[in-house]
């Protein structure tokens, strides 16, 4: 069987509709989907913060609201019998604003950096465990690096749109939690701590997104390999992104605050999950054996 492209082409129709897949369950990863996977992790950072800061909840409370959050939509993902957008991408904004709650309370602490002007606590419980970006960003590599080879390990495909069981699926969902969360982290210390800036940040990410881009036309790069590192590179673009939405002008960026910008991404979204389910609906109406259209493929 001829190999599709991960990054353009992730769920192409079988021509057999008796074959047993999750890929059905995934979007088409398309142009679209990385659109919508950038205003969902954006919406992610926007959202995490407008709950533990501008609500005054905390990283820690904040972050085990989010956390059941994510495990009740991904209950409700994996019980699914097909994709659905509106389940798959608020299983994805789940992630996002628990990874970036996570990010914060494993990296930053209760000191002034942190922290408006005049506070002094921010919410219920531990205030945050100060390990830093650097730090944070290596435990949590290395928590990726166990999952993937515990996936390796069990003896099941990295090829997503072939993942046909329960545990292959869970296995998938626990890399997204933590990829968000380690795209986060590279996110804030772009923003905060290496110099660049918020906008800085985001051209950087974006530049290394095109390097992606460009390595898509050379076979020797496996495009598991390739689909992963832009997952986890769209979560720091999202993450530089919203700081530079909510942030102060002072700080570099556009102070339109949380709740503004969570709003506003949150209807971008919507709108663009429900142009997915169009889509899908209009797929699912297509006679059986009829392909899709035409897609990008690369030979494997």
């Amino acid at each position: 069987m001829e190999n599709s492209e991960v990054l353009t082409d992730l769920d192409v129709a079988s021509a057999s509709n008796t074959t047993k897949s999750v890929m059905k369950k995934l979007p088409e990863v398309t142009l679209a989907f990385w659109i919508m996977k950038i205003a969902a992790t954006t919406l992610g950072e926007t959202a995490g913060d407008l709950f533990a800061q501008t609500l005054k909840l905390g990283y820690f409370l904040t972050t085990i609201a989010l956390f059941l959050v994510f495990v009740v939509t991904l209950v409700v993902q994996l019980r699914s019998s097909r994709y659905n957008p509106f389940f798959y991408w608020t299983v994805i904004l789940s992630t996002s604003m628990a990874g970036t709650t996570m990010s914060d309370f494993m990296n930053r602490d209760a000191s002034a950096k942190y922290l408006s002007a005049g506070a002094t606590r921010l919410g219920w419980g531990p205030q945050g465990l100060g390990l830093g970006y650097p730090t944070g960003a290596a435990i949590l590599v290395s928590i990726l690096l166990v999952i993937f080879t515990v996936w390796k390990l069990s003896g099941m495909t990295f090829q997503i749109r072939d993942i046909v069981s329960f545990r292959g699926e869970a296995l998938f969902w626990s890399a997204i939690l933590v990829s968000n969360t380690l795209g986060t982290s590279m996110g804030d210390f772009l923003s905060d701590s290496s110099g660049l800036g918020y906008a800085g940040g985001a051209l950087l990410v974006t530049g290394l997104l095109g390097v992606l881009l460009a390595l898509m036309k050379v076979p020797a790069v496996p495009n598991v390999l390739l689909f992963w590192f832009a997952f986890v590179l769209t979560r720091p673009l999202g993450a530089t992104a919203g700081d530079f939405l909510t942030k102060p002008v002072a700080k570099g960026g556009l102070d339109l605050g949380t709740a503004g910008s969570s709003a506003v991404l949150l209807a971008v979204l919507f709108a663009l999950m429900g142009y997915a389910q169009v889509r899908e609906r209009r797929s699912a109406a297509r006679p059986a054996g009829q392909e899709p259209g035409p897609v990008t493929r690369r030979a494997g």
